[in-house]
């Protein structure tokens, strides 16, 4: 590592800080307990690194799959668009293993530089698309499968005795569409964008590594403020039971 790597490093941290911090706050309030009013952040990332984490998961399926039918039947036509295989070149660091040479497998896979990039403009346009699209279509979908989506977060609500305030108990979920599933899909993209200009930037590690690691402290650090907010909240709510 040099100097520039260094720099492109804490480059990606600050990008990723900041991305991070991007919300939209809503204001929401207990219908039981007039006046009290809490903030209720979406969060631009609102699907943290998911979506990068399970692109890479789909990456390493395809590129099992890929490799095991094609040491079957490397002369099939139909296995050779799905993928085909090779030994690395000399000047790799990974000579000696296999690496996808054509079909799906190779486009989806990342260039290997700079240059690589340059000289082969459709591969490059393939796999950042491939990458920004699969991550955003990711986000979307774990936010309804980690019970975090628009249905969950009305019906939390909902039995809280919440509801967001200008507007009626019945516009919840209405109010919360316009916001969760957009930052869902447009953050994972970013996630997927970030991670792309990581590895080529020449950052220290890789750059779903150092999200990884950016956004586990992050998250971290906002789990402690919320618990020492929810319980300023609990020791309020038993003075008010109190009275």
């Amino acid at each position: 590592p040099n100097v520039c790597n260094l720099f492109a490093t804490f480059g990606i941290f600050l990008a990723c800080n900041w991305l991070m911090g991007l919300k939209v706050i809503l204001t929401v309030k207990y219908q039981k307990a007039r006046g009290m009013e809490r903030p209720f952040p979406v969060k631009f990332f609102y699907a943290s690194n998911m979506p990068v984490i399970l692109h890479t998961c789909l990456i390493s399926n395809i590129y099992f799959v890929s490799q095991m039918l094609y040491n079957s039947q490397p002369n099939s036509p139909f296995i050779g668009l799905f993928g085909k295989w090779g030994e690395a070149s000399p000047d790799r660091s990974s000579i000696g293993h296999t690496v996808p040479v054509g079909g799906l497998a190779y486009y989806i896979s990342p260039p290997a530089d700079l240059m690589t990039m340059l000289y082969s403009p459709f591969h490059t346009c393939f796999y950042i698309v491939f990458t920004l699209t699969a991550c955003a279509i990711f986000g979307r979908t774990w936010i309804d499968i980690a019970g975090t989506g628009v249905r969950d977060i009305s019906k939390q609500m909902r039995d809280n005795h919440m509801i967001i305030k200008g507007y009626r108990d019945t516009a919840t979920s209405r109010v919360l569409s316009r916001y969760i599933p957009i930052a869902a899909a447009l953050g994972g993209a970013a996630v997927g964008a970030l991670s792309v200009v990581a590895d080529y930037v020449g950052a220290i590690g890789t750059g779903t590594g150092i999200l990884f690691a950016v956004t586990t402290v992050f998250e971290m650090y906002e789990t402690i403020a919320t618990e020492n907010q929810g319980q300023a909240m609990k020791a309020l709510m038993a003075q008010m039971n109190g009275l």
